[in-house]
């Protein structure tokens, strides 16, 4: 009996061992699994706008420091953001000692935008060595539109010059009007005006810092000044700018020759060609002189001369006809297959065409069939 008795308490002693191990195991994993790595990276807003306009580019600054010195870079990922449009992802960097001073240009598209969240983590030298991030919540922004008037060219901007310009005659009711304008702080692709009958991008360096744009504009002949506003940021103002109209008759690289030929004068000229052909042959008839051909053979030549069509040219499929002979110039048609078209004249690498539904543009040489 006692012998029994020795055995079950050895037995309850053993199970209570066992469940003490098993308790003490899962502590441990426990333990292990909801450990965490100190913070190694602090972010805050060195900078920040409090109101913005829609249509404006705007710059953030963060204030970054890191706990760790061996690192090759911080690296940026923008989340959870709207109404805007993130023009550099990889920061326009300032350094100290300590910190870091990355800054962020948007352009606001919305009057209702944020700030994006912004999750910062360190890149390291040891492929195998994990830092972990750190994420600075994006704030809503104070969003303000404008109400301009009708003049208003689109343009935000710290400043809005305009370089150089040119007008020439486009037709018998407008003007062609070429720009060429420098702006900073800009977002100048948005450059749009009012009551124009056409208006286009010929070429554009879109740098926001230091932006370029040549730009073209037909309008009424009626206006003798060409009148738009932009808003200066720097004076938080309208700014009128005017262009006074001074028509330009002669060729360049501008281009004032967009027109077709003037078919009247062509048929004036060969109706004297032929009734001075006509007195010849009266003269021949009469006097019975053949040395009266050459008031003949001359005009009948310069009828034939006048009388023959363009040369027509062969233009390769997809070749892009513009409105004006200029590089990156604006593109209006694009042909879909090989065609022929009536050559009217030519611009340095350029020749002008007259399209089936007898608008005039201009085709690239490089476009032209070798065949």
């Amino acid at each position: 009996m006692i012998r029994l008795l020795f055995l079950g308490l050895l037995l309850l002693t053993t199970l209570v061992a066992s469940d003490f191990n098993t308790t003490d195991t899962n502590d441990t994993n426990q333990s292990d699994a909801s450990y965490i790595m100190p913070k190694v990276l602090y972010l805050s807003y060195k900078e920040s706008p409090k109101r913005v306009l829609k249509g404006e580019i705007f710059s953030i600054t963060i204030k970054t420091l890191s706990t760790v010195e061996s690192f090759s870079d911080v690296i940026y990922e923008f989340s959870n953001y709207y109404g805007l449009e993130a023009l550099n992802t990889t920061p326009y960097r300032d350094s100290d000692s300590k910190y870091y001073y990355d800054t962020f240009h948007f352009l606001t598209t919305s009057s209702n935008a944020k700030l994006p969240d912004i999750t910062a983590s360190l890149s390291s030298y040891q492929e195998n060595l994990l830092y972990p991030s750190t994420t600075l919540v994006g704030p809503k922004l104070n969003v303000v539109t404008l109400n301009p008037k009708k003049n208003f060219s689109n343009i935000i901007a710290n400043s809005f010059e305009i370089v150089e310009y040119k007008t020439t005659s486009y037709d018998n009711k407008h003007n062609i009007i070429v720009l060429i304008a420098n702006a900073k702080n800009c977002d100048i692709k948005s450059l749009n005006f009012r009551g124009v009958f056409k208006q286009g991008v010929e070429s554009i360096t879109d740098d926001f810092f230091d932006a370029k744009i040549i730009y073209y504009a037909v309008i009424n002949k009626e206006l003798e000044e060409f009148s738009f506003s932009y808003f200066n940021l720097l004076n938080n103002r309208f700014s009128l700018i005017n262009i006074p109209i001074i028509v330009n008759d002669d060729s360049v690289t501008t281009q004032s020759d967009l027109k077709p030929k003037d078919q009247s004068r062509e048929r004036l000229k060969m109706l004297i060609a032929a009734v001075v052909a006509l007195v010849g042959f009266i003269f021949i008839f009469w006097r019975k002189k053949y040395v009266y051909l050459i008031f003949i053979i001359i005009p009948l030549a310069y009828i034939v001369y006048i009388g023959v069509p363009s040369k027509e040219l062969c233009i390769k499929q997809g070749s892009q006809i513009y409105l004006l002979p200029v590089d990156n110039g604006t593109v209006f048609e694009t042909t879909s297959q090989t065609i022929h078209l009536q050559k009217e004249g030519s611009v340095k690498k350029f020749f002008k065409v007259k399209l089936k539904n007898e608008k005039i543009g201009w085709v690239k040489n490089e476009d032209i069939c070798t065949h």
